[in-house]
């Protein structure tokens, strides 16, 4: 039973032993520097008097930032827009240069930048479509664009002409017509 005591002992401090060495090799070798980042240049004019701005900063690890606004149809009610462009660039941990230009203004923020997803292609066969919508825009109501006219309707079966003797007899009158404005539909065919 000792000899069983001793074995557990052995493999739980060869465990632990294991444990500690994968816990030292998953902490990062380089400590995170504490040392404050130096800011390079920082410029900043406004808010004025007519919404117009303009702000930039660089600093000392690479990151440059600049943006400029102003105020578009300022005085307009319901036409006033703030509108802003501008860009900002920094170094992506794994070393690659990140850099972003934008515009922000009545009709949202909009970036661009060689980082950024883009969509797929359009299909050829939906392209084609789209290039042809384009090309024929719809007609005024009267024109080729309006909806189609309705179909004619069919003109009325006219019963046959009667003799004088016919209309002598007016029961025989409307048999004849009702005979000849009768119609009787034709047998359905079977498709094989």
């Amino acid at each position: 039973m000792h000899h069983h005591h001793m074995t557990m002992l052995l493999l739980a401090a060869g465990l632990a032993a294991t444990c500690a060495q994968q816990q030292e090799a998953a902490q990062p070798s380089a400590q995170p520097s504490t040392s404050p980042i130096p800011i390079i240049k920082y410029e900043n004019e406004g808010v004025n008097p007519d919404g117009s701005y303009k702000w930039s900063y660089e600093t000392g690890n690479e990151i440059v930032a600049e943006e400029e606004g102003y105020l578009k149809n300022a005085g307009k009610e319901g036409e006033e827009a703030q509108t802003a462009k501008g860009r900002y660039a920094y170094t992506a941990p794994d070393g690659t240069r990140i850099e972003l230009t934008y515009i922000a203004d009545e009709n949202g923020f909009q970036p661009q930048g060689a980082h950024l997803p883009t969509p797929p292609p359009i299909p050829p066969a939906i392209q084609r479509a789209l290039d042809w919508i384009a090309a024929h825009p719809e007609q005024d109501k009267e024109g080729a664009g309006s909806a189609p006219a309705p179909a004619a309707a069919p003109a009325p079966v006219q019963p046959a002409t009667s003799s004088p003797a016919e209309t002598a007899d007016p029961t025989a009158a409307a048999a004849s017509s009702s005979a000849a404005t009768t119609a009787t539909p034709a047998p359905a065919r079977r498709r094989r």
